[in-house]
């Protein structure tokens, strides 16, 4: 028996002092406050009594981190899925402002050529492709109940765009992902494709967000 829903989960505040873009460079965990942020969304998930039975993690420490307190509430162990993972991306350890100093190192212009892409990473089908897949895979291993994936900024926003039949290129600064959010899918009765459908987007951490710093996503 296939799962009902699953539940994108992103990561809680990272500890990164210097606001660097992190990508997938090591060393970068939760905060202290984002590790409230990642207890407030399991423990909101558990308190209304959603029945999760498998818990997934992009294999990077802050989704690790992140998928920790599920793992305590709901008693079961986190596996890692590498296509939940954060995309490539060329600015890595990077300060803010990374694509307007590309335009004056001329070594880096082919890094924005194609903003829609975007040059600069993984490209957005790419990383809409892999997130469907996992999502799929999850649903079909799972036992009934429901499936949690931790996950990152950027790949669930990448499966929302595509759910949504929206174009992938986007404004990231218009994001509805936040710290520790969860986007909620599901199958889409007798579809023959196996497409989902977007049924619900909660906030858990909120009333943790107003101190927290959401900076360094991809």
């Amino acid at each position: 028996m296939p799962a009902n829903r699953i539940h994108l989960v992103r990561h809680g505040e990272v500890h990164n002092p210097d606001r660097v873009l992190y990508g997938r460079l090591p060393g970068f965990g939760l905060s202290t406050l984002g590790i409230r942020m990642a207890e407030a969304s399991a423990t909101a998930w558990k308190a209304a009594g959603i029945d999760v039975r498998a818990i997934v993690a992009s294999p990077l420490q802050r989704t690790q981190e992140s998928a920790a307190p599920w793992a305590a509430a709901y008693d079961l162990p986190v596996r890692l899925d590498e296509r939940l993972i954060e995309p490539t991306n060329r600015y890595e350890g990077q300060a803010p402002g990374f694509t307007k100093r590309s335009i004056r190192r001329p070594t880096e212009w082919p890094w924005i050529a194609n903003p829609m892409r975007p040059s600069w990473g993984e490209a957005y089908e790419s990383i809409a492709n892999r997130m469907i897949a996992a999502i799929g895979t999850a649903w079909e291993s799972a036992d009934g109940g429901d499936v949690v994936l931790v996950s990152h900024q950027l790949p669930i926003w990448m499966v929302h765009r595509r759910l949504a039949g929206e174009p992938l290129w986007h404004d990231p600064r218009k994001r509805r992902c936040d710290l520790s959010s969860i986007t909620t899918v599901e199958r889409v009765p007798a579809s023959p494709t196996g497409q989902f459908t977007e049924v619900g987007y909660a906030d858990p951490a909120a009333e943790l967000r107003a101190s927290a710093v959401d900076e360094g996503a991809v």
